[in-house]
């Protein structure tokens, strides 16, 4: 999916699901499980649910529905199911290399059930960490990025951003990052907008130039 190539950054921002996190087979459980209890196609629940908070997807699939509880009772029946998630390869290894101040987790998940996935999955807690109960727009919106950027008192344009889902790319881009895409949920075709995709985080190493920035070596 991609040769060598080089991005210079001061710090890496994490989408959670689908880049440090497979969950795709329990997200997609719930989300068709949701959609039976609604009457709401569970194909079009399954694909409109990647990359998004669940309180904008539940109000893009059921306006008529009381989002905030719905949230509530989905994220909480999702984080309490293990079967089928693990770590995204060479997650663990990755984050290893990387001083605390210079990654961030982004996610489109509760902190409950981000918290969660991380420690069921033995991956470290971020010191920066925004989540879909701390900003009023989520991905595609570019506030989530652009909080992490702020929280690491950081540019935008020194961040650099793992995403799987064309949504989280969108916000990515929206906000003046560099896109990496994580093909773990969608095909690299379908990640168009991304700077480059990689396979897995497997393919990515990172080192420390002479100026202090990372260096993040693809493939």
């Amino acid at each position: 999916m991609t040769s060598q190539r080089v991005f210079s950054c001061a710090a890496i921002l994490f989408d959670l699901d689908g880049v440090l996190v497979d969950s795709t087979a329990s997200v997609g459980r719930f989300w068709a499980l949701w959609a039976a209890e609604h009457n709401v196609s569970p194909e079009e629940a399954v694909r409109v649910a990647h990359g998004r908070r669940t309180l904008e997807t539940i109000r893009l699939l059921a306006p008529h529905l009381d989002a905030e509880a719905e949230t509530v009772r989905l994220e909480r029946r999702e984080a309490d199911d293990t079967d089928g998630v693990g770590r995204v390869h060479g997650a663990l290894e990755l984050l290893s290399t990387l001083p605390a101040q210079r990654w961030a987790v982004v996610t489109s998940g509760t902190r409950y059930l981000a918290t969660r996935r991380l420690a069921t999955n033995g991956l470290p807690a971020p010191a920066v960490f925004v989540t879909a109960d701390e900003v009023t727009l989520g991905k595609p919106h570019p506030e989530p990025y652009l909080k992490g950027a702020e929280l690491l008192g950081l540019s935008p344009l020194d961040c650099l951003v793992f995403e799987d889902a064309p949504a989280g790319i969108e916000a990515a881009r929206a906000a003046r990052m560099t896109a990496i895409g994580v093909a773990t949920t969608y095909p690299a075709a379908e990640l168009t907008l991304a700077h480059a995709v990689v396979r897995d985080l497997s393919q990515v190493r990172t080192r420390l130039d002479g100026d202090g920035r990372l260096e993040v070596m693809l493939g």
